[in-house]
């Protein structure tokens, strides 16, 4: 089987409601989603850091339970583990309070090795940064020489858009290496003031990646290719705990799809409308588990239905 390899930052997550902390779940972008991989039963690693204290090391020990790799994932000595209060709305979306430093490539650091068909999950900051730069552009080359399929996810938030200027090379350039940019409309309207997918497709990521998927939350779900764009409803979703990871845990279901279904990067482009329709909802079943629970993953055991 072709496994899924994750890179980003780990942080731990404090999550309020009504101003009550109600649960504390390590997260990060990327970490959710192979958290989820691992649980599905897919084979993962994780490529990042981790400080040498007591969330640093709950945040390894939590990897190996859920089946994650910890190989490539480093702990350091000088270095403290990152921390995030995210208070939850009656909607269980956040807005978050962060305590890190910037993203940085660790010394040493150990690269997994690629083969045709693994997917290597980027996103979020963690994936344009000038600090991590090298292990991310260290990757996306193997990626792309062993013919590895890349799943970009831009996870853009108001916070960082002051530096939307300076980052929009590194952006490109991920852009231009990735077999599948997610985004959210969100994002999106962060970026280019529009909520519009296909606009965004037309004017800003056709000439560079040729397979686009935007979300809007509990809205449709555009995927726009060479030949045809395709629209989903994003199913309902009841009892909703908290949405923290419910894009990355779409990105998990859309990358262990992939794998399930025997689909190689040369098809990517080819897909049949009942081909899309299954990698979405087999990605929007992950991400609607993650809604149900203070997790930012699915549940332990979560198998969807096909």
């Amino acid at each position: 089987m072709n496994k899924v390899i994750g890179i980003g930052e780990t942080i731990l997550d404090v999550l309020f409601k009504n101003n009550q902390p109600v649960a504390a779940v390590p997260g990060g972008s990327s970490f959710n989603s192979i958290i989820s991989v691992g649980r599905a039963g897919v084979p993962c690693a994780f490529v990042g850091y981790t400080g040498a204290d007591i969330v640093g090391q709950q945040t390894i020990d939590f990897m190996q339970k859920n089946g994650v790799s910890t190989e490539y994932f480093k702990v350091l000595e000088k270095e403290k583990s990152a921390v995030s209060l995210a208070f939850l709305n009656d909607k269980g979306d956040a807005n978050y309070v962060f305590y890190k430093q910037p993203p940085f490539t660790p010394e040493g650091w150990k690269a997994p090795s690629l083969q045709a068909n693994d997917v290597l999950l980027l996103s979020s900051y963690y994936a344009v940064c000038k600090g991590t730069r090298p292990m991310i552009t260290h990757l996306l080359a193997e990626a792309n020489k062993v013919g590895a399929f890349v799943y970009y996810d831009l996870n853009f938030r108001r916070s960082h858009a002051h530096e939307l200027e300076t980052l929009m090379p590194n952006i490109l350039s991920n852009f231009s290496q990735s077999s599948i940019v997610r985004g959210s409309a969100d994002d999106f309207e962060i970026m280019y003031g529009t909520r519009n997918a296909q606009e965004v497709y037309q004017k800003h990521i056709q000439t560079h990646c040729s397979i686009f998927i935007c979300t809007a939350g509990a809205g449709k779900i555009e995927v726009c290719t060479p030949s045809k764009n395709y629209h989903f409803q994003a199913p309902l979703i009841e009892n909703v705990v908290s949405t923290v990871g419910a894009g990355d845990s779409f990105n998990a279901g859309f990358s262990c799809a992939l794998i399930w279904m025997g689909i190689t990067k040369e098809m990517l482009p080819n897909l049949s409308e009942k081909q899309w329709k299954k990698l979405i909802d087999i990605a929007c079943q992950f991400a609607g588990n993650a809604c149900q629970s203070k997790e930012n993953y699915v549940n332990e055991g979560f198998k969807p239905l096909f």
